[in-house]
């Protein structure tokens, strides 16, 4: 599958197969998300894997009942590291930088779990704090994404992306 056909067919899945997703392809979507560009080669992110029903739970209640997090065999939580980024860059890396970097690694992860037949969902919909508690997630590292990772039970159609000219500008805005 080349990359064209993976940013084009990747689709956010909200229900899955009971079918489980191995510790090797898992460690595959992470090193793939460690790949991704990040301000001054910081790599400010820090994933915690998560396959316990009673974790999944409480991050679809934090998720505002997305209860199809719970139901996918394994979820992966994608957090930002402000302090590292601040200590370069300052404000701007701490609100921004980081969130940009961490961006960038979650795709990485979507499109590699793509390729592998696998669906995914990038949540940014939650309750930060209940996130940070339930994953004793620690003060300067900000949850910033809820993705669960698992084999599609629905093939979802693609939704309409506004056209190019309608988006783009040259050399002004």
């Amino acid at each position: 599958m080349d990359v064209s056909e993976a940013i084009t067919g990747r689709r956010s899945i909200r229900a899955f197969k009971r079918e489980n997703v191995s510790e090797e392809i898992v460690e595959k979507l992470v090193d793939a998300a460690r790949w991704a560009p990040s301000a001054g080669n910081i790599q400010p992110w820090e994933f915690i894997i998560i396959r316990e029903t009673r974790i999944k739970r409480k991050l679809a209640n934090a998720a505002l009942n997305q209860t199809f997090i719970e139901e996918a065999p394994v979820v992966i939580v994608i957090c930002a590291c402000e302090i590292l980024s601040s200590q370069r860059y300052g404000d701007r890396g701490k609100e921004l930088y980081c969130l940009q970097d961490t961006a960038a690694a979650v795709q990485n992860l979507l499109l590699l779990a793509y390729s592998f037949g696998l669906g995914t969902c990038w949540v940014g919909a939650f309750k930060e704090e209940e996130v940070r508690e339930t994953l004793r997630v620690p003060d300067g590292t900000r949850p910033v994404a809820i993705v669960p990772v698992g084999f599609p039970a629905e093939t979802p159609q693609p939704r309409r992306r506004k056209p190019v000219k309608e988006i783009s500008h040259h050399e002004v805005f």
